[in-house]
């Protein structure tokens, strides 16, 4: 068997009449059946040149029809590529400009901006709905549904992922199949996933957490996928009746525990709910354990690297921590200066070493090296502490990372948008404590001498230029930004002084 993730995930699933994927509507899914579906898709994309190391970018709603291009593309030997549907048109144009993908899959709506775009790069367009219709499923169900699945080494692409960029360039990180087979079959064990389980999955499906996480994790151990388009809290809580594991962001949490439905009957026949992509506050881990009588299970990962740490399935599960190292994956708590390793309780920066660690940039050689020491771990932008049992906690950001509502968001990708806009001066942008959304994004905007623009008048400007979740939930106005004796803009102080701008209305 090679490294091909699909052969290491579903190489015998053309014969198992078990149910992968239920549908919101009831209808159902076997692994036999996802496998012909992809196995279709594939064919499509090889009888069109797309095999080994060629791109196919997906920028499509949720559907069981995603999952299987997803797949086919592993079984070409081709590299996925997921957007976010919430991208605007200009930030679509950079991801396609940049990766350059052979076939670009999208949804109908946008199917005249793609053709536009791939009219300067050369890529092909297909379309695909969220009920899985479009020319993609069309052309493909002409084709068989056997595919013999293109070979793959250990360090094969198998995914690029954009993530958002510190100078405003996103960058993609491009992860192997070597790196998502380690993660897959390290939380199949770690979290003792089994064919018995039953996964609500309200997640994303262009995120790590929604596909790599919650979908290999399951394919891996054949389970079963209740599959739903979107997070909704009360068709969640009626699932839980017959499902055994929720996988979500914060946000998910939080608004579950808003519901009068919530309880430990409701819960009774869950065995696993894990937080990730956004910090998990002590509270809401100690309000979610009074109400149900279930512990969270918090982990730890990012794009570049899939999973790095997590809370025991069996053990202590820490509130504010995310657990220990996975298994083959070393961490270590450097000086953010010098690199030189700290001792246990002292925080710095957390480096991550291990088979899960991605390639490198796209296209990025230089921005590669500086984000690896020379013995080859990587240097996350992540502060953090390990304790004296191991558990990893962290407590800040680098680079001035947000997080919100699972999402990263990098405030130079803003900023540059916010000074470009007539009668702003300069901007500061950052994270400050959201209920819903972990972090809000938060604007503090300096305007020019004699300019009259308002809040509505920059949103608007925005709403354009960067995806949804990027744009502020709002913006402050100030006299000048507070800096430091060299003159770097003081984000500490905004955080500060805007602390308690969604509970309480700032001057």
């Amino acid at each position: 068997m090679t490294w091909n993730l699909y052969d290491r995930l579903l190489a015998s699933a053309d014969s198992d009449r078990s149910v992968c994927i239920e549908k919101e509507n009831g209808a159902t899914l076997s692994y036999a059946e996802l496998a012909a579906l992809s196995g279709r898709l594939a064919n499509f994309l090889a009888k069109n040149g797309i095999g080994p190391n060629h791109r196919v970018a997906a920028k499509v709603e949720k559907s069981v029809e995603a999952i299987a291009l997803y797949l086919a593309t592993l079984r070409a030997g081709a590299v996925y590529l997921p957007l976010n549907t919430a991208y605007t048109a200009a930030e679509t144009e950079y991801f396609i400009r940049d990766a350059q993908p052979t076939l670009i899959v999208c949804d109908p709506r946008e199917e005249a901006d793609l053709r536009a775009m791939t009219a300067k790069t050369g890529g092909r367009v297909e379309t695909l709905n969220e009920q899985g219709q479009g020319s993609l499923v069309e052309a493909a169900a002409t084709f068989p549904a056997g595919f013999d699945t293109v070979a793959r080494e250990k360090d094969d692409l198998a995914a690029i992922l954009y993530t958002s960029g510190t100078t405003g360039r996103s960058k993609g990180a491009m992860l192997t199949h070597g790196n998502l087979v380690s993660n897959a079959l390290t939380l199949v064990e770690q979290w003792r996933y089994s064919h018995r389980d039953v996964l609500i999955h309200a997640l994303p499906i262009y995120h790590i957490h929604g596909l790599f996480v919650a979908g290999n994790v399951t394919f891996a151990a054949r389970a079963r996928i209740l599959f739903m388009q979107k997070f909704d809290a009360e068709r969640i809580l009626a699932a839980m009746a017959r499902s055994t594991v929720l996988m979500g962001v914060p946000t998910f949490y939080v608004r579950l525990l808003q519901s009068a439905n919530l309880n430990e009957a409701t819960t009774a026949g869950m065995r696993l709910f894990v937080a990730g992509s956004a910090p998990l506050l002590a509270e809401t881990h100690r309000d979610w354990k009074k109400k149900t009588g279930h512990e969270i299970l918090e982990r730890y990962g990012m794009t570049e690297t899939g999973m790095i740490a997590s809370n025991p399935y069996d053990g202590a599960r820490i509130p504010g921590s995310v657990g220990r190292p996975l298994p083959a994956v070393e961490v270590r708590i450097t000086d953010p200066e010098s690199g030189a390793a700290l001792a246990t309780d002292e925080v710095g920066m957390i480096e991550v070493k291990g088979p899960n660690v991605f390639a490198g940039y796209w296209n990025m050689p230089d921005k590669t090296a500086t984000e690896f020491r020379a013995d080859g771990f990587f240097i996350t932008g992540d502060l953090g502490k390990l304790d004296t049992r191991g558990y990893l906690y962290i407590v800040g950001r680098g680079k001035d990372l947000i997080i919100t509502g699972g999402f990263n968001v990098y405030p130079k990708e803003i900023e540059t948008e916010i000074d470009a806009i007539p009668g702003v001066s300069e901007s500061a942008v950052v994270g400050v404590p959201h209920a819903d959304f972990g972090e809000g994004v938060t604007a503090a905007v300096v305007r020019s001498a004699d300019s009259k623009v308002d809040e509505r008048a920059i949103l608007e400007a925005l709403s354009g230029r960067l995806a949804k979740f990027k744009q502020p939930k709002r913006i402050i106005f100030v006299d000048a930004l507070p800096r430091n004796a060299m003159g770097k803009v003081q984000k500490n102080l905004l955080r500060e002084r805007f602390a308690d701008v969604y509970s309480a209305k700032v001057g």
